[in-house]
């Protein structure tokens, strides 16, 4: 019996999705709860399953379609035990043994498998750039031009000439260039980072913190701590979480939001901590960071990292905060402005520790120091509050005890 798969109901924060990936084609057979197709929206990528045992029918909505909450993106028909599969592949001319094994080994999007197919193509040879290696039909397409371009060999040339890049092959002058349609998150990163300079007072102040008592504190501790927590290591950014939430208390504008003109002072310090990944910025949640432990934060972190590498990040884990951490330090930067995550008034940006040469008590030291920066909403934050709340977590930084005893 012929059933329909449905795009899944997205949230009321999203309005559509986007086609990114099917990994079944029509005729293939699929066991239950097995992915069969991606939907990427502006914050996440949703995964769609086999409802049941049994084969694909017909694909409706093909890669790169805009669809709708809910839906119809194709149909599946349960319980075939994949005789449609078996059909197809009748049907279909038996290649040889080493192409099978080649084809077998490369995960192909449908349109790049039709391309290679109708070229006689060595997948094996492609190197893809969709997720976990997927050869995408770009990837076809580049490599077709680069061989058109590219010089032929003499049947009787040596085996190393075959190996030269298609970039090195390129007649003399050419420069390369690649397009490709900018992925929705992308767009969406590039909207709201338009929106908050657009329409949002922000200002940025600096400060730089002494980064010796932390880093002291976590040397003599860590090993002890990492064995306490099951693993769970002492990292620099559990305690600049603490401070803050600690400092978002004391100054409760930066941890407000503006509804037009209402404001929102939140009674919680739900803080983001903004985590790189392959298909851009994403900024996940600790809810209640005050009542966090240190371990409880780091282990969060580390789990969020895993799960926006592989795109596992949840639309509820990306909402709802009211202050964000960003660390450019981890990439090597030494000072920066961040720039606001609306509704939020407030982000702290963290940067690179670096010895520098210090005054102390009329004496020339050599101190590990981080810039610090605040970007805040001057329309709800005066300039008093901003430098105090980054005074504050200098001061707590430098001195983590104050942390435990909130003074």
């Amino acid at each position: 019996m012929s059933t329909e798969i449905k795009a899944p109901t997205f949230p009321e924060s999203v309005a559509d999705g986007t086609i990114a990936t099917w990994h079944k084609q029509p005729g293939e057979q699929v066991e239950r709860d097995e992915l069969i197709v991606d939907i990427e929206t502006d914050k996440v990528v949703l995964e769609v399953v086999a409802p049941d045992h049994g084969v694909i029918g017909e694909i409706i909505k093909n890669e790169g379609d805009v669809v709708l909450s809910g839906e119809v993106i194709g149909t599946f028909t349960a319980g075939a035990s994949g005789s449609a599969a078996s059909q197809e592949t009748s049907e279909a001319p038996a290649p040889a043994s080493d192409e099978a094994s080649s084809a077998e080994d490369v995960v192909m999007s449908p349109a790049a498998k039709k391309l290679v197919e109708e070229n006689s193509l060595d997948a094996s040879s492609i190197k893809g750039s969709g997720k976990d290696g997927r050869l995408m039909k770009e990837d076809v397409v580049s490599y077709l031009e680069s061989q058109k371009s590219a010089p032929q060999p003499a049947k009787a040339a040596a085996p190393a000439a075959s190996t030269s890049t298609p970039l090195d092959e390129s007649p003399k002058g050419a420069r390369a260039e690649k397009r490709v349609p900018m992925t929705r998150l992308r767009a969406s990163i590039a909207r709201r980072l338009l929106d908050a300079s657009q329409n949002t007072a922000m200002l940025t102040t600096f400060n730089e913190v002494n980064m010796k008592p932390l880093m002291d504190l976590r040397k003599q501790y860590k090993e002890q701590f990492e064995k306490t927590h099951n693993g769970t290591k002492l990292g620099f950014m559990s305690l600049f979480v603490k401070a803050s939430a600690e400092a978002l208390k004391r100054f409760p504008a930066v941890n407000a939001s503006i509804d037009g003109d209402d404001i929102v002072y939140h009674g919680y310090q739900d803080i983001g901590v903004a985590v790189s990944s392959d298909r851009g910025l994403v900024v996940p949640v600790l809810r209640d960071a005050d009542t966090m432990s240190l371990a409880k934060i780091e282990s969060s972190i580390k789990e969020y990292g895993m799960k926006a590498r592989d795109g596992k990040l949840t639309i509820e884990e990306m909402t709802g905060g009211t202050f964000t951490i960003s660390n450019g330090g981890v990439f090597g930067s030494l000072m920066s402005t961040p720039i606001l995550n609306p509704p939020q008034t407030g982000i702290l940006g963290m940067h690179k520790i670096q010895e520098r040469p210090m005054a102390v008590n009329g004496q020339v030291v050599i101190l590990p120091m981080m810039y610090l920066a605040l970007s805040y909403d001057h329309r709800m934050i005066d300039g008093k509050e901003a430098v105090q709340f980054l005074v504050t977590i200098k001061e707590l930084i430098e001195d983590p005890a104050r942390i435990l005893l909130e003074i």
